[in-house]
C-alpha cells in the first residue's frame, strides 16, 4: 500500500503559516504536520526522526518544509537538514521563510520581464533600490537582482541595520562581492537620479515611494510593490497593475502591483511543493530555485 504524503513543516515562529499549510495540502501533501518554535540545534534530530521512520522507498512520500522569518537562518537550517541525511535515507527539503523566497522570486522575475518586454534591457548594470529591504522579502529580492547583474541598495530606516544586512547578503549569497550596499530611508531622495528599478518590500499599509520621488527619477523604468494592504507602498499604484504606466513619471516608468506579483508567487510555491512529490531524487529548494521557476512560469504564459 502506498505511503501517504507527509510534509513535516518546521518553523522558528510560534505559529506555522496557514498560507503555507493550505499551499502544501493543495499541492498534494496529504498531511502538513507543524513543528513550532524550532531551534536550529533541533533540526538534525527532527530530520533524522523523519527519515529513519520509513524505508527508502517510503521516503519518496516524505518531505520537509522550512519556514520562520529570517533569510540566513532558513538557509542555515536547509543546509543542516541536507547534512543530516544518510543516503539512501534522504528526503526533499524546501525553505521559504514567511513565503519570502517565493514572493521575492515573483517580484524580481516580473520586474525582469517588464525590463525586457517594455525597455529591451535586463538587470545587468542597473541600479536597484530595495525599499524596506531589511526584511526577508527585501533581502531575497536584493540578492536575486544582484545575482542577475544589478547594483542593489538595501534601504532601511536604520542605516546601521541596513548595512549589516547588506554585508550579510554579500558574504552569504554573492560570493563575497559587494554587489549590495546600504542606504537610509531618510536619504532615499538622493538616489533618485540614478535608479532604474525600485522594489517596495516594507510593512503593509506604509507608503514608501511618493509621487514626488517618482517624478524626480529621470531613469526610472520599473517599480514593483509587494504590499496588497491599502495604502499602497507606491503612490498611485494599484495592486492589480501589471506594467501600467506610473502617473507623473517623466521617464515612462511602469508599475507592478502586489496581486500581479502574488499570482506568480502562488504558482511558484505550488510548483516547488509539487516538485518535491514528483522528483525521483531528493531536491533542496530555496530562493534561487524559486526564481528559476518564476522565470519559467512567466515564459510559459507568453
Amino acid at each position: 500500500m502506498p505511503k501517504p504524503f507527509i510534509l513535516h513543516m518546521l518553523t522558528t515562529a510560534k505559529n506555522l503559516s496557514p498560507f503555507d499549510v493550505n499551499m502544501a495540502v493543495d499541492a498534494g501533501w496529504v498531511s502538513a504536520t507543524p513543528y513550532i518554535n524550532v531551534e536550529a540545534s533541533e533540526v538534525r534530530g527532527l530530520v533524522q526522526d523523519a527519515i529513519f521512520s520509513r524505508s527508502p522507498k517510503g521516503l519518496k512520500s516524505t518531505g520537509i518544509f522550512i519556514g520562520g522569518r529570517e533569510t540566513k537562518q532558513a538557509m542555515d537550517m536547509l543546509k543542516t537538514a541536507k547534512n543530516s541525511m544518510a543516503p539512501p535515507f534522504e528526503v526533499s527539503v524546501f525553505a521559504d521563510p514567511s513565503g519570502a523566497f517565493t514572493t521575492a522570486a515573483g517580484l524580481v522575475a516580473v520586474a525582469e520581464d517588464k525590463l525586457k518586454t517594455l525597455f529591451d534591457t535586463d538587470f545587468a548594470g542597473k541600479t536597484v533600490l530595495s525599499l524596506g529591504g531589511t526584511g526577508p522579502v527585501g533581502q531575497a529580492a536584493a540578492v536575486l537582482a544582484a545575482q542577475a547583474g544589478a547594483n542593489v541598495k538595501i534601504i532601511g530606516r536604520q542605516l546601521e541595520k541596513a548595512q549589516r544586512i547588506a554585508d550579510m547578503c554579500n558574504a552569504e549569497f554573492c560570493d563575497g562581492k559587494p554587489k549590495i550596499t546600504a542606504g537610509a530611508d531618510a536619504d532615499k531622495a538622493k538616489y533618485m537620479d540614478e535608479v532604474d528599478v525600485i522594489f517596495a518590500t516594507g510593512a503593509a499599509g506604509i507608503e514608501l515611494l511618493s509621487a514626488e520621488l517618482i517624478a524626480s527619477a529621470p531613469k526610472l523604468k520599473v517599480v514593483a510593490d509587494v504590499n496588497a494592504v491599502p495604502p499602497s507602498g507606491v503612490a498611485g499604484l494599484d495592486a492589480f497593475d501589471n506594467g501600467k504606466a506610473l502617473a507623473g513619471s517623466s521617464s515612462g516608468a511602469v508599475g507592478i502591483g502586489a496581486l500581479a506579483i502574488g499570482n506568480v508567487k502562488y504558482q511558484v510555491q505550488s510548483a516547488l511543493l509539487k516538485r518535491m512529490i514528483t522528483t525521483e531524487k531528493p531536491v533542496y529548494l530555496h530562493f534561487e530555485h524559486a526564481f528559476t521557476a518564476a522565470r519559467d512560469y512567466i515564459q510559459s504564459k507568453k
